[in-house]
């Protein structure tokens, strides 16, 4: 067995636990009134009363799928295995205090945005939450944004900023049906094909883990969703998708030819960051407060030019796809070859701005 069996068995597995688990907590959550009722707020689109237990769904599978992967070494013979498998199993136990941490982390995070779900939290109360666990995660998990910043207490704040950052950004994104399970599962597989490329086993698998529990929710989630990842699922997604992006920072790496590999996390997660940031510029322009929902989210925009709600969401996840397809060349490109990476995903961010500002006009018209 090598490398590549245990990447595809990761992706398998958590992706068929997530068909089994999700269905039955949609029934938990319709047997607990833990459901999302469209009349409450006008911006939402849909009309029947959904569950609202994703969060818990994707959380389980994700954390039975790397509980299983961490401890089964435990109680294996490795005659079977490739030796490159074997030579790094002392890594495998090395390892498992960070992910112990992640894990809590991920736990309490989606217990927050549950919370949340059901009571409604006060935005200040739900950003402390979300404080709290990134320092905690950040802390015990041990992983840092350390590029060009020597001081460690510098590098431990802006991690934090980053993790908060990612999931309030993956927050904002769940807005249409399957969109921010989709874009996450295509920034997951950027992130593992990044852990692979780099020999990055924990980075890889741990990214395989996440990909097949977003793939295994997406099934129950795309248009018409039977049920919602509500806040504890975009709070699970930011936070895993926050970690994975915090540590794909290549820059010192080998194989990294240019310093613009540092820009590949941000890319892979550039269309929710684009979405986050242009709409709350929309919302302080407009004079109100950027927590509060409203249709003015790039989805909604690309509907508003004529597109069907499903046609939206493909069309944003092909460019998900474009983007990271664009920028992972960066991680063995040259700096020129990095530079022609950068200036392309920078055109098609271009591009969808254009979009963006023919539709606010015509709003105005």
């Amino acid at each position: 067995m090598t490398w590549w069996n245990i990447y595809v068995i990761t992706i398998a597995f958590s992706a068929m636990l997530g068909l089994i688990l999700t269905p039955i907590f949609r029934k938990l959550a319709l047997l607990l009134d833990v459901v999302d009722k469209p009349a409450i707020q006008d911006h939402k689109a849909h009309k029947n009363v959904t569950p609202l237990f994703g969060g818990l769904s994707m959380c389980a599978t994700w954390l039975i799928t790397l509980m299983i992967g961490s401890y089964t070494p435990d109680f294996l013979a490795f005659h079977d295995f490739s030796p490159q498998i074997v030579n790094n199993l002392a890594g495998v136990f090395e390892v498992r205090p960070r992910l112990i941490a992640i894990i809590i982390g991920a736990v309490l995070i989606t217990a927050l945005g549950l919370i949340d779900d059901k009571t409604n939290l006060s935005a200040k109360v739900k950003f402390a939450g979300q404080l709290v666990i990134s320092m905690f995660a950040v802390y015990y998990g041990n992983f840092r944004i350390s590029i060009f910043i020597l001081n460690p207490v510098l590098s431990f704040i802006v991690t934090v900023m980053w993790l908060l950052m990612i999931i309030n950004a993956i927050n904002f994104f769940d807005n249409m049906d399957g969109l921010a399970v989709g874009v996450a599962a295509i920034a997951f597989a950027f992130f593992a094909i990044t852990g692979i490329i780099h020999n990055n086993y924990f980075v890889a698998c741990l990214n395989a883990a996440s990909l097949g529990t977003a793939i295994g929710f997406w099934f129950y989630n795309h248009s018409p969703a039977t049920i919602f990842m509500g806040d504890s699922g975009s709070h699970f997604l930011g936070y895993t998708l926050g970690i994975s992006g915090a540590m794909t920072t290549y820059y010192k790496s080998p194989l990294a030819a240019s310093p613009l590999a540092i820009l590949i996390p941000v890319f892979i997660l550039s269309i929710p960051l684009f979405d986050f940031f242009s709409v709350i510029i929309i919302r302080m322009t407009i004079k109100e407060p950027v927590y509060i929902g409203d249709n003015n989210h790039l989805s909604h925009r690309f509907c508003k030019l004529g597109m069907t709600r499903k046609n939206a969401v493909f069309l944003i996840h092909l460019l998900s796809v474009i983007i990271g397809l664009s920028v992972i060349p960066l991680l063995w490109g040259d700096f020129f070859t990095g530079l022609i990476c950068f200036i392309q995903a920078c055109l098609i961010l271009l591009l969808i701005s254009v979009i963006q500002l023919t539709v606010i006009r015509r709003d105005k018209e």
